[in-house]
């Protein structure tokens, strides 16, 4: 095994970091990256602002678009800020992908990898594709990957109240998160009395959306959300959304890849995190299409590795030199 002593291990958690430069940094190179398409609309935006505006007292319940009526979480938080509510969508997106930033950079650290990788995990969620031409846009999609990064942080790190409570905020964004609470069940990451709760009021939730909102409006929406040969085939010759499929997945997946054979163990709970959330993801790329935010939306479970490459087999089997304790002066 490795000697833990010098700088032969690669997991030394940094004792001094400056963590007011980098939220501020994080913070103003994410407005550059999106200011030139600030509230921008795309496929599914109107979908997501008439919900903001039922939310507003603007629309009838009959105006909704299932699925996306039933992810109310951002919406609702649009619909309070003031303003035009491309701009509220526009600002709470930027402080979306600027916290996950944030997130990324604080798994990677406090998994002990050093300083560059960490701040190479955050650069890689703002200096992508998916900032540039999505996250200006009216879309729930930078809320659910912030949500989604908090869950890996809080898993990675042992702290699996927190968890929870991400994959409960992650479902009222997108119902298809509920999947994150049916795995810290499986994975035993939190009491089982405390899961099975959140489990029943997540589902409790869920079930009320639909019966409230869904019986006129889905009739309309049920052709687009189902899975059959015809739509595999469109999909496979809609070279757009492949190009921006590949476009997105950019730097990440294939430095993700590449970086699963020098991953440490402690990174072992993503893959299967990984393989549950590509079920809903291939489930509406079947239904309506894919483009680059499939890949984008897998993110939070793709960076770790994406970072790990590189790290010296030796070392990879050597625990952190620190107690958590010990990075308050950080």
């Amino acid at each position: 095994m490795a000697s833990t002593s010098g700088n032969s291990n690669v997991f030394r958690i940094p004792r001094r970091f400056n963590w007011p430069l980098v939220v501020g940094g994080f913070a103003l190179l994410t407005l550059c990256m999106m200011l030139g398409r600030w509230g921008a609309m795309t496929a599914d935006s109107q979908a997501w602002l008439d919900t903001a505006r039922w939310l507003r007292g603007g629309l009838a319940p009959a105006s909704l678009q299932p699925p996306f009526s039933w992810g109310l979480g951002l919406p609702a938080l649009a619909a309070l800020m003031p303003g035009e509510l491309h701009h509220a969508f526009g600002t709470l997106n930027w402080l979306f992908v600027t916290v996950t930033a944030l997130l990324a950079t604080a798994t990677v650290r406090r998994l002990g990898f050093g300083t560059q990788r960490a701040l190479a995990a955050g650069l890689l969620v703002i200096l992508s594709l998916p900032t540039v031409w999505y996250a200006p846009a009216v879309l729930a999609d930078p809320a659910t990957i912030c949500l989604r990064m908090l869950f890996v942080c809080a898993v990675l790190t042992g702290r699996p109240g927190v968890a929870l409570a991400a994959a409960l905020a992650a479902t009222l964004v997108r119902e298809q998160d509920i999947l994150l609470l049916a795995w810290l069940a499986v994975n035993a990451q939190a009491g089982r009395a405390r899961i099975v709760a959140a489990l029943a009021a997540a589902a409790a939730w869920i079930a009320g959306l639909h019966l409230w909102l869904a019986p006129a409006p889905l009739e309309a929406a049920a052709a687009p959300w189902r899975a059959d040969g015809a739509n595999l085939q469109a999909l496979l010759t809609d070279w757009p959304g492949m190009l921006s499929l590949a476009a997105c997945a950019g730097f990440v997946l294939p430095l993700a890849a590449a970086g699963l054979r020098d991953a440490p163990e402690r990174l072992r709970p993503l893959r299967s995190l990984l393989a549950l959330m590509l079920v809903p993801a291939a489930y509406a790329a079947l239904c309506t299409g894919a483009d680059g935010r499939i890949v984008w939306n897998l993110y939070p479970f793709l960076l770790p590795y994406a970072v790990a490459l590189g790290l010296p087999r030796t070392a990879a089997q050597v625990p952190a030199v620190r107690q958590l304790r010990v990075a308050r002066r950080a």
